[in-house]
Formats: C-alpha cells, structure tokens, sequence
C-alpha cells in the first residue's frame, strides 16, 4: 500500500514538472547535484580501498612504530585520546552556551548578536591559522609543549562554533508549546530545559558532534604544531603525540611508505564510518526515548 502511494506520488510530482519548465529544470538540477555528490564519493571510497586493502598487513598493527612496520596503532590510540578529551572540553560549554542563547538571553540582546558573529567568523578561520594559535597560546605562553592537551585544546576551539550552532538550531526546532506545556505543570525555567527541551533537541546536538568528530579525526594541519609528531602512545596528557592524520601526512612526506598511507586512510576511513553509525544509532534511541518521556 505505502509502495503504491509513493508511486501516485512521483507521478503526480512529474505531471506537475512537465507542466512547468521551470520546476523541471530545477528538479532535474537537484538530481544531477545529488547523483555528482554520490559518484564522487564512492569513487573516493573505492580509490581508497582499493589502493589501501591490499597493504593491510598485521606489521601495520603492531604496537610500537618503528621505521620497518610503519605501525599505524600508536596513531590510532592517540585519535581517540585526542578525540575524547577535545569533545570534554568543547561540548559542555558549546551547549550551555547555545541553551544560554536560546532559552535565557532576552530577543534582540547586543551581546547575543556579538556572540553569534564571533561564532560565524571562528568557523570560516583557516586550520592552519588555529594551528599558529596553538603554537604560540597553549605550546608556548601557557608552557604546555608540543602535547596532547595543546592539541585537544586548539581542538575544541576549532569545533566549538559546529557545536553551539548545530545545539542552537536543534533547541529552535523544538516546539515552544513543549515549553508551554512544562510551564503550566508548575516546572520551572531550569527544570523544563533540562528535562523536556534537552532531550528533544538530542539528535540534533549528536549530529553537531558527530560533525566536529569528524573533523577532529581528519585534522591534520592544527595538530602538527600543537601536538607534534611524535610516533607512541601518549603516556600523558603532556606528551607529544601523532593522530592517524598526521601520521598519515608524515609517512606519505616521505615518500617512502605511499602504501601504508594508504592503507592508513582505509583505517582512518572505517574510523569515522564506524562513529558515525555508533552516532547515529545513539540519537535515535535518545531521541525515541525523549519522545516517550
């Protein structure tokens, strides 16, 4: 039944766009946009498949790098740690910040439209300018070095701005009769936050980290000046440490491990695919069990 009425549909749709040249021609615009984003990704994917699958060997996983395995697992530790520690300084005040913009700051507040256009301008600033910050803020001035909290740091400054504007539109998009509702049961502002409009707006707040983890893992650039490149396991959070990316740039640099970058990629790509999917699976059972509650 659900089948036959989604053909009634798209024939409806196409009657309607052979009548209008103009709806026509955008549509089929749409879907040539649509189909060119495909292609070109999988082609990425398959390039880098292809090119990395056959590379994977168990050398690649041992668990110290040296200049003969090329081992990729110091790395890959070190995304993680890098990945955790930045979302635990970025995400808390990302979100307090956008529920402060949101639900408490009064319409039309100067300070609110300062913040938001420093938001805009701190997203459309260059990884490499972050990177020089980095260096000169945290690695220098502060007295951090070359570590792994210099770079989570940079980090989460890098992402701060996806964060506040994905958890921004998230809480817009709940319905303000949410609000109402919990008002008139006698909740207060702190209460209705934190137990209706929170948990509505779940999914859309995992969608902005989900977002700046992605873009974490595939920072390269920041992390060379922040972080380093040193090729181990972070012991602490003031040692000097390699992500997949960088360690995917330095070896590639040298021109003499182009295979086991990448194969690295395909790691790096499986990386972000799987998170991803955890992601996306753990805002769906959030966002059904807001919606229950």
């Amino acid at each position: 039944m659900m089948k036959q009425i989604n053909i009634i549909t798209i024939r409806d749709k196409w009657r309607a766009y052979r009548h209008d040249p103009k709806s026509l021609i955008l549509f089929l615009a749409v879907c040539l946009a649509a189909f060119i984003t495909l292609a070109a990704l999988a082609f990425v994917i398959v390039y880098i498949l292809v090119k990395g699958i056959p590379y994977l060997t168990p050398d690649l996983f041992a668990w110290e790098y040296t200049s003969d395995n090329v081992s990729l697992m110091p790395a890959l530790i070190n995304t993680i740690y890098m990945a955790v520690l930045s979302l635990l300084f970025a995400v808390p005040v990302g979100i307090f910040s956008a529920v402060y913009l949101n639900e408490y700051a009064r319409r039309g507040n100067k300070i609110v439209s300062i913040v938001r256009i420093t938001t805009e301008t701190l997203s459309g600033i260059p990884s490499i300018v972050y990177g020089l910050f980095g260096s000169l803020f945290f690695v220098k001035f502060v007295g951090f070095g070359l570590s792994l909290l210099s770079g989570a740091l940079t980090l989460s400054i890098m992402i701060l701005p996806l964060i506040m504007r994905s958890t921004e539109e998230a809480l817009l998009a709940v319905p303000d009769s949410y609000r109402e509702g919990s008002f008139g049961l006698g909740a207060g502002k702190l209460r209705t936050v934190f137990r209706i409009v929170l948990p509505s707006a779940v999914p859309g707040i995992l969608s902005g980290i989900i977002l700046g983890i992605g873009r974490i893992v595939g920072e390269s650039a920041a992390l060379i000046f922040t972080a380093g490149t040193v090729a181990e396991v972070a012991s602490s959070v003031f040692s000097s440490t390699r992500t997949l990316s960088v360690h995917m740039y330095s070896i590639s640099t040298e021109g003499l491990y182009i295979n086991q970058a990448y194969a690295t990629a395909v790691i790096l790509l499986i990386v972000v695919i799987i998170i991803n999917g955890l992601s996306s699976l753990l805002a769906k059972k959030l966002g059904g069990d807001g919606a229950n509650g």
